[in-house]
């Protein structure tokens, strides 16, 4: 890794911080790991006595090489805990590390942003070349998040990933997610413009349909080389409210995913209208 890559890493994380209002750092003793895995539970609407990530596998994470990051705000009481992520290393011949969770509260714009900066800078510092992590697929903010604000690509669509879960979120779906592998020397993407966006809408409107979705409205079209997928706009508010809608919705993007992924195709972009662009696995050469 070359010297000018990391000093550049950590001047955007540093200014990622500085944008979102907070300071960014590692924690390692008791008290901020415990602050750290009752944010998480809040996060997931889960009790603090049984948090997804307790306080003592955070502890063992840290202390197999790992990093807790937390994100820290002004708050009427002094420090506000604002966002927290964990990361670990994947086999050492893969120069990778693994992003498992990383969350901010809501009302604080550019929190993510800085926390997966200052996980970008961990890992490069040691020899890191990418980061994966996994996240849900109908949850479009976080799509659009991590395939144009990071830049990542869906490396493999995973179906129902962990199972049944319990907590207050995913509660009566079934856990289907995303892989996003994001190359940690590239330069920083810039942000999809509205060029690029009203491109990419002039060209899914001519593209042919080939799915119809749960609502009755296109759900999949695609021309010769590319493929758009529609997900709902809401599919927490939506899980809540009809369940069974949302299973049918996770079904037939699932369907659609499937496909294209075994076809060679990849999530590289999310519109703001709830649009994934699918297209040839920018990793592999395109075929004959």
């Amino acid at each position: 890794m070359t010297p000018a890559v990391t000093r550049d890493a950590r001047a955007l994380a540093s200014a990622a911080a500085h944008t979102a209002g907070v300071g960014v750092r590692t924690v390692d003793d008791v008290a901020g790991i415990r602050a750290v895995a009752d944010f998480l539970a809040d996060v997931w609407q889960l009790p603090h006595t049984n948090p997804p990530y307790p306080s003592e596998v955070l502890h063992s994470l840290v202390h197999a090489g790992g990093a807790v990051h937390a994100a820290y705000g002004a708050g009427p009481r002094g420090e506000r805990l604002a966002g927290a992520a964990v990361a670990v290393f994947g086999p050492p011949a893969d120069g990778c590390a693994y992003s498992f969770v990383a969350a901010a509260t809501a009302s604080d714009r550019g929190v993510g942003f800085a926390l997966k900066q200052a996980q970008r800078v961990w890992a490069l510092e040691r020899g890191a070349r990418t980061m994966r992590w996994t996240f849900d697929p109908l949850v479009g903010r976080n799509a659009r998040f991590n395939l144009v604000k990071l830049g990542a690509v869906g490396a493999e669509y995973l179906v129902d990933l962990y199972g049944p879960m319990n907590d207050g979120v995913n509660d009566g779906d079934e856990s289907d997610r995303l892989t996003a592998a994001w190359t940690l020397d590239a330069e920083a993407p810039h942000s999809a413009g509205a060029a690029d966006e009203t491109a990419d809408e002039t060209a899914r409107a001519a593209a042919a349909e080939i799915r119809r979705a749960p609502d009755g409205g296109p759900l999949a079209v695609r021309d010769d080389r590319r493929l758009w997928c529609r997900i709902p706009e809401d599919i927490v508010a939506l899980r809540a409210a009809d369940p069974a809608r949302a299973l049918r919705w996770r079904h037939a993007v699932r369907e659609v995913f499937t496909d294209a992924y075994a076809e060679g195709l990849r999530a590289t972009s999310m519109s703001r209208d709830g649009w994934y662009l699918l297209t040839p696995n920018p990793r592999e050469e395109p075929r004959s």
